[in-house]
């Protein structure tokens, strides 16, 4: 959106990339919400196994679509893979409710991933290329609220419709479909190489102008991939935000998808389980907003270092059983505020990092290497629930990745500096 000016600009990005975020956060949390009732009626076939392996196959096609498609946003546009991953995201996650068995069932998650893989790191991308400098914190995790708002939709969606959990499925597909015409009419290409026009914007009249100097300035930019992310000086940064991601995304796929299941290996109800559910991403939406404005005041490294740390706090409180409803509550807001945003300040410390001919290739890195842990969450606290120990080391796993994330982001410098300039975190 550089090459445009001013006067064409309008709220129509930011809503449309909230509202893809909001689809990111249905599939965030949907198969936390129906695997009791899988395991419990048994349908399709499945049973605790069954059910690790389709939380763990959805999530490697996640991990897919954002390292392999999700770069492409950095060399054809976003709107044009926004628009495709939100089709067969939409589409697959509609054939889910129609699946005969297990292994459709799961072939139907990993083609759903793909779209929703690239979508986030796309989508984030698009609104740093929008967002004004100095405000890198408050764009991103006010675009990521829309993911928890999908997801607290979905949850408060599950008390009302499950066990009929075929319709969750089709209502979150149709959703998709919805959104798809408004993103084709109001949503403008945007290229970060489109930056380079920065200096003649004003100028351009109309439309078409403006598109013909987006498509210029892309063509003269030098192609960007991976292979960046190994040249100096950015293998350090990769390696640190990689571990964070990872540990990041491990903890809020593990606590989503499982934490049902494991408030009912504590002895609480399944409905207490949904409802907790439904309050820990209420506490993400209030820790976004929150955790922005602190990080664009007080630099995003500061703020994401004390947000892990504090995330692995309330989430060792929660392996003891609390009786008190209230408290129980409680402890589960203020544990969302903190595990959820601790990974969307990973993302806005990478748009901080590295400049924005890279920003859809980072970011995909970023979130394709978090989707491993995105994997192994799942896979190992559904081991621990198959070996009827899941409560309370669950929560001792999740504590210690936390742990881990800290570790890990203070091996990122807060300066990045190459041969022609030097990057400062929390400072664009």
């Amino acid at each position: 959106m550089p090459t445009m000016s001013s006067s064409r600009r309008s709220q129509w990005p930011v809503w449309l990339c909230w509202l893809a975020m909001v689809l990111d956060g249905f599939d965030l949390v949907v198969l936390g919400t129906v695997i009791p009732t899988l395991i419990k009626t048994g349908d399709l076939g499945f049973d605790a196994v069954g059910a690790t392996f389709a939380a763990t196959i959805s999530l490697v096609g996640v991990g897919l679509g954002a390292l392999f498609i999700a770069p492409l946003s950095d060399k054809f546009g976003r709107r044009k893979l926004l628009i495709a991953c939100v089709a067969g995201f939409s589409l697959f996650t509609i054939a889910v409710a129609f699946a005969p068995n297990v292994a459709v069932f799961s072939a139907f998650r990993l083609l759903a991933g793909l779209g929703l893989g690239a979508c986030l790191p796309a989508a984030l991308a698009y609104m740093n290329d929008y967002a004004p400098a100095g405000s890198a914190g408050k764009s991103t995790t006010r675009t990521m609220t829309g993911y928890h708002v999908g997801a607290v939709a979905t949850a408060f969606l599950a008390i009302l419709v499950v066990p009929n959990w075929r319709l969750m499925f089709i209502i979150g597909g149709v959703a998709g479909l919805v959104l798809l015409p408004f993103l084709w009419a109001k949503l403008p290409e945007s290229l970060p190489e489109a930056a380079a026009g920065k200096a003649a914007p004003a100028k351009a009249s109309g439309a078409a102008k403006s598109s013909a100097d987006v498509v210029r300035a892309a063509e003269a930019a030098p192609k960007t991939g991976f292979r960046d992310l190994l040249q100096k000086p950015y293998p350090l940064v990769a390696v640190g935000i990689g571990i964070a991601s990872f540990m990041g995304l491990l903890l809020v796929y593990g606590l989503n998808t499982w934490l049902p299941q494991l408030m009912a290996a504590a002895g609480y109800t399944v409905s207490t389980g949904l409802t907790l559910l439904l309050v820990l991403n209420l506490g993400a939406v209030a820790g976004l907003v929150l955790a922005g404005i602190l990080a664009d005041r007080h630099g995003t490294k500061k703020i994401v270092l004390l947000w892990f740390g504090l995330s692995a706090v309330f989430l060792a409180i929660l392996s003891v059983k609390i009786q008190s409803e209230f408290l129980l509550n409680a402890a589960v807001f203020v544990t969302g505020i903190f595990v959820f945003s601790s990974q969307v300040l990973v993302y806005a410390w990478v748009t901080q990092l590295f400049p924005a001919r890279l920003r859809g290739t980072a970011l995909g890195f970023a979130a394709g290497v978090g989707r491993l842990g995105a994997i192994v969450g799942p896979a190992v606290t559904g081991t621990l629930v198959a070996a009827n120990i899941a409560y309370p080391a669950g929560f001792y796993v999740f504590a210690g990745a936390g742990v881990l994330a800290v570790a890990a982001l203070f091996l990122v410098p807060h300066e990045v500096k190459t041969s022609k300039a030097t990057v400062t975190a929390g400072e664009r």
